[in-house]
């Protein structure tokens, strides 16, 4: 019975050859789509999965409000963790940890032999012997209890050992030495194997937090619980039938027991216990540095994987009943002679299945080239590979779905026919009525997805464009930024190389800096006005620069003076929020206040415009400026504008890597530019923008496939008509706007459903963005313009080539 099955499902696509291709590229597009998303989905959700009693462990991070508006923070102030461990019993363990960017590691071989560097390692951490309680490492050597315990000890991970030690077996590492920072001399006491699971914990040196505390930290800064860095960062896992609220009320209960009770305060601090598998797909905190996953992004992407599979199969069902006319007698003469309804519905789920799985084997070569296209989007960590089982069992699924999906009403509808009837030709006439609503409710169907996909694209391309050239209120073009020494103590050159560098005639201007005006690191406290008898302290963003740095950025001195060279903190630079924040109307007010700040009391010497320190996604903070010299490591260097041919850069930048070569000859120079960094803002936003072009695309092909096909089968059943029409005087243009007039009004209906629809999915997106572009009329106009323009052109190129044809072949058509 299969076999006959088969044979007459393979009889049936070699009849209809085009319907069948149209069906097979439609569904192969849904399904590559789909096994793309997949691989995504499944990627991003499996992150931490590994973690023993994972659902026990949080980071406790940051919220700060003021004035309505919210600022995050992933870290917590420096003595949090070891209060948290004393004081709140309902905590199992608790990790306090640091993370520095670009970390030099150098290893000394043998003596009298120059080190060897390891430069700018991101994935060193200081940390205390918990943190290998909460993230599980098996142990090649040492342990656990006494790996980090004492200060200027470190452990590395197999591969990391390896790089720094090749050759040497593992177990002869251990009680070998590293220097961090050319400076920072620690032994190793043991050695981890590298997790091989998703995890976005991928450091590869762990040096005990005891070491950062002496080398890098005040002492006063250890009590420091106004500031709060996301540098700094807690881990805890909580005991088993414990309430993550519970304790995230005890810990907001310890931070304000070890403050002074500010009734008045207008602001609020509040710090949230944010769940181990939340890191991976945070919106608002940093995560290491690591690639950040979004989970509106994720479901949206299975929302475009499901459109694309529900437009294949809305071209399948309206091409088969289509059809219905054609297969009429087949189906009455299979029932004459024996053939149940249930065997017709099963061989018309065969051919549809027969059919499905062809378009799933094209789909797999397919695949890759998507896999291109999507480049940017994919995970680094993702791969496609033909054998594995999770691909196959889904592929499977999604082929029985898609049957049953686009077959089962075909099937039902062609079974269904009486025999008598269908010899007579009545039940094709009484049931064509019925498949011609359903196709333009299914037509229409499809034109409304595309168009919505059309629409939203030129809305987010529409914020993305909005974000990139909104004026952010200080320079951004032009500019170039680098941190020569992140860690190194012994001798920081830096100021000298900046020195020189202002030297160079192709430069503009230069500053040092802790880092630029808007940039991925964040300083937050707390401020006050010193010389009033109110506590009312406001959570403030700090920024470090000297006195070029104003200059430089060209951020807005709206009264008072610009910041003096000096080698103290002698004065600060308050933003419009802050000045409205301590009460003051008018800037010159606030010139000469003294504002009592991070345990230090400076007057106020000047206030700024209000600029984005952050992206759009943020409204505007209280933020202050100052000059603290031992602070800044970031030179900031201006070229010339206007240089197209980036001639004058280029020697510049020649200079530049020259001189600073003959203060660090064995380092490589790295430097960012400015208008860059915005853009990494944004990184997103355009993978969003690229997959929805995408999307738009492949939508409009499915559906103009489907139209395509609707077209060729409608020209082929009035072939006789056109003939006729055209003996007796009817125009070429006559016939297309007769051919296209049913086909126009479906898109003219599924604009008018697709403008709500877009417009509320667009305006929900834009929620996320604190400062946002208009939702333009026009773009509604040039979405649904684009669909028309586009299904007009298959149409015409389908029905003049029917409406120029010799009518007296038409007329012979039978």
């Amino acid at each position: 019975m299969f076999r006959n099955f088969f044979i007459s499902a393979v009889r049936s696509f070699l009849r209809n050859k085009s319907f069948s291709l149209i069906n097979i590229i439609g569904l192969a597009i849904g399904i590559s789509a789909s096994l793309i998303i997949f691989l995504i989905v499944r990627h991003d959700f499996s992150f931490e999965k590994f973690q023993p009693e994972g659902e026990r462990i949080y980071r406790v991070t940051g919220e700060f409000v003021f004035d309505g508006n919210t600022g995050y923070n992933s870290g917590a102030p420096i003595p949090m963790g070891n209060a948290i461990a004393s004081e709140i019993s309902d905590v199992e363990i608790t990790s306090s940890c640091k993370t520095r960017i670009g970390q030099r590691i150098s290893v000394q071989r043998a003596e009298k032999q120059k080190p060897t560097v390891f430069k700018k390692d991101n994935r060193v951490i200081y940390a205390d012997k918990n943190y290998f309680s909460l993230i599980p490492y098996e142990w090649v050597s040492g342990s656990s209890q006494t790996a980090l315990e004492q200060p200027f000890q470190a452990v590395l991970t197999e591969s990391k050992a390896t790089v720094l030690f090749p050759g040497i077996p593992m177990s002869e590492i251990p009680g070998r030495e590293i220097f961090l920072s050319d400076s920072i001399r620690t032994t190793i006491t043991g050695i981890v194997k590298d997790i091989k699971e998703n995890t976005d914990f991928l450091f590869n040196v762990f040096v005990s937090r005891k070491t950062f505390e002496i080398k890098f930290l005040d002492p006063a800064e250890l009590n420091a619980w106004d500031n709060v860095s996301s540098e700094t960062q807690v881990f805890l896992k909580l005991r088993e039938g414990v309430a993550a609220k519970d304790v995230q009320k005890k810990i907001n209960l310890l931070y304000q027991s070890h403050r002074t009770p500010d009734p008045e305060d207008q602001s609020k601090t509040t710090f949230v216990l944010q769940p181990l598998a939340d890191i991976h797909f945070s919106t608002v905190y940093d995560n290491f540095d690591q690639r950040l996953a979004h989970k509106t992004t994720l479901y949206g992407l299975m929302t475009i994987a499901t459109f694309l599979l529900l437009l294949g199969c809305i071209n399948f069902i309206n091409l088969t009943t289509a059809q219905a006319t054609q297969r009429a007698k087949e189906i009455g003469i299979r029932k004459t002679i024996g053939s149940s309804k249930n065997q017709l519905v099963l061989q018309f789920l065969s051919e549809t299945f027969l059919l499905t799985l062809t378009a799933t084997l094209l789909s797999l070569l397919i695949t890759p080239l998507l896999l291109k296209a999507f480049a940017d989007f994919i995970p680094s960590g993702l791969q496609f590979k033909f054998f594995q089982p999770q691909v196959w069992l889904f592929l499977f699924l999604l082929t029985v779905v898609i049957c049953i999906l686009s077959g089962f009403y075909p099937a039902l509808v062609l079974s269904s026919f009486k025999p008598v009837s269908v010899l007579k030709n009545q039940a094709v006439k009484s049931s064509g009525s019925r498949s011609y609503n359903l196709r333009k409710v299914l037509s229409i169907s499809q034109f409304v997805i595309a168009q919505v996909f059309i629409i939203v694209t030129l809305l987010v391309s529409k914020q993305i464009r909005y974000s990139l050239n909104k004026d952010l209120g200080f320079k951004k073009d032009a500019i170039i930024f680098f941190e020569p020494n992140p860690d190194r103590v012994a001798t920081d050159n830096s100021k000298v190389l900046a020195e020189k560098i202002k030297a160079i005639p192709e430069v503009q201007q230069v500053s040092m800096s802790y880092g630029p005006p808007s940039y991925r690191g964040n300083w937050t406290t707390t401020a006050k006005l010193a010389d009033t008898k109110s506590e009312n302290y406001t959570s403030v963003s700090v920024k470090l620069g000297d006195d070029e740095y104003v200059n430089l950025y060209k951020i807005k001195l709206l009264a008072g003076k610009n910041l003096r060279q000096s080698d103290t903190i002698n004065g600060l630079l308050i933003n419009e929020r802050m000045l409205n924040a301590l009460g003051f109307k008018v800037p010159a007010e606030a010139i000469g206040k003294i504002l009592e700040w991070n345990q230090m009391l400076t007057p106020i010497v000047g206030v700024v415009a209000d600029f984005h320190e952050k992206s759009m996604h943020e409204s505007i903070k209280p933020l202050l400026i100052t000059h603290w010299p031992s602070q800044e490591r970031v030179i900031n260097i201006a070229l010339p504008p206007n240089d197209p041919e980036n001639h004058t850069w280029k020697i510049a930048l020649e200079k530049v890597g020259k001189i600073w070569k003959d203060i660090y000859p064995d380092d490589e120079i790295e430097f960012e530019f400015f208008d860059q960094e915005i853009a990494k803002y944004y990184e997103a936003e355009q993978h969003i923008a690229s997959l929805l072009m995408w999307a738009s695309g492949l939508s409009i092909f499915i559906s103009l496939l489907g139209l395509l096909g609707l077209i060729i089968f409608i020209t082929n059943q009035r072939t006789k008509e056109i003939g006729i029409r055209k003996v007796i005087g009817a125009s070429v243009a006559q016939i297309i706007t007769l051919l296209s007039k049913d086909f126009l009004k479906l898109l003219v209906i599924a604009f008018i459903i697709a403008v709500p629809v877009s417009w509320y999915s667009s305006s929900k997106w834009l929620e996320n963005f604190a400062y946002r572009t208009e939702i333009a009329w026009w773009i509604f106009i040039a979405g649904g313009t684009l669909m028309v323009f586009m299904a007009m052109l298959v149409l015409v190129l389908r029905t003049v080539r029917v409406a120029t044809a010799n009518p007296v072949k038409s007329l012979r058509t039978e």
